[in-house]
């Protein structure tokens, strides 16, 4: 689309005034709104939370993962963050539940929460599925070394042995109850959009 010269300079005049907040009060009400929302947020972590707790969340998925292209390590990150930002929807509904406002207010604010928790489980099982195809198709194009003999199994344990686990359960608590949260035990549906 095309506009005139008379449109395009008063699109510049408009322009010199919106240059953001001046004043440090200004200024400091709007610094976290790139933070706050979305996937794509400037930062994931938000002042007070830990960024070591953030880091361990991280090492638990590339250890499960283990990506190995740039684009498997986009939807790691995407589960990640997701995961982390369920966390924090989860506290911020109890902090609705403990507030003393009115009960009409908390449901309003209770609603928004579900909705943010529903489009973070998606983006969680949605960027799950994507990394699961991924592997399985890189798999798929990598050669198999061809198997002259079968390889010998491992000895069976005696009864009563523990069995030790392949991987280490990660040390990190995202929230209380997270074992049973969507994200860990869902089985992964069709999108049903």
């Amino acid at each position: 689309m095309i506009i005139s010269g008379k449109q395009q300079e008063a699109n510049r005049q408009n322009a010199t005034h919106s240059t953001g907040p001046k004043t440090p009060e200004g200024k400091a009400a709007v610094r976290l709104n790139a933070l706050t929302y979305g996937l794509r947020a400037r930062s994931t972590l938000i002042p007070g939370e830990d960024p070591e707790e953030y880091k361990r969340l991280w090492a638990a998925l590339v250890a499960e993962w283990q990506p190995q292209t740039c684009t498997e390590r986009m939807f790691l990150e995407q589960m990640s963050t997701s995961q982390w930002l369920l966390a924090r929807i989860a506290r911020g509904e109890s902090t609705i539940y403990e507030a003393d406002i009115r009960i009409q207010e908390q449901f309003a604010l209770l609603r928004e929460v579900s909705t943010q928790r529903t489009r973070l489980e998606r983006s969680f099982t949605s960027a799950m599925r994507e990394l699961k195809q991924l592997q399985k198709e890189r798999q798929a194009r990598q050669p198999q070394p061809a198997q002259t003999s079968p390889s010998p199994q491992p000895p069976a344990p005696n009864p009563g042995e523990r069995i030790s686990p392949l991987a280490p359960h990660p040390d990190y608590v995202m929230s209380e109850g997270t074992e049973a949260h969507p994200g860990f035990c869902s089985p992964i549906t069709p999108d049903s959009r």
